[in-house]
């Protein structure tokens, strides 16, 4: 019985540990996009940096889709 409840709690951890970082990449991807906006001209390095964070800001999204995480913190 005691193996069911770590399972869960580590569950837990996990999930939190998931939303913590898909915010955090939520703020990199945000940046990213202000950064582009700025800039006057295209430059490749930016264009690939943008395209490198919102892979990464999606694919984490898609996690917590398929761990069923749902709530505000994901917005």
């Amino acid at each position: 019985m005691g193996l069911f409840r770590k399972k869960h709690k580590l569950k837990n951890a996990y999930d939190q540990t998931l939303i913590a970082q898909i915010q955090k990449q939520k703020e990199f991807y945000e940046n990213a996009k202000g950064m582009e906006r700025l800039m006057v001209k295209e430059h490749p390095k930016w264009d690939a940096e943008l395209k490198l964070q919102r892979a990464k800001y999606f694919y984490l999204f898609k996690e917590a889709r398929i761990r069923n995480i749902q709530g505000n913190h994901l917005k």
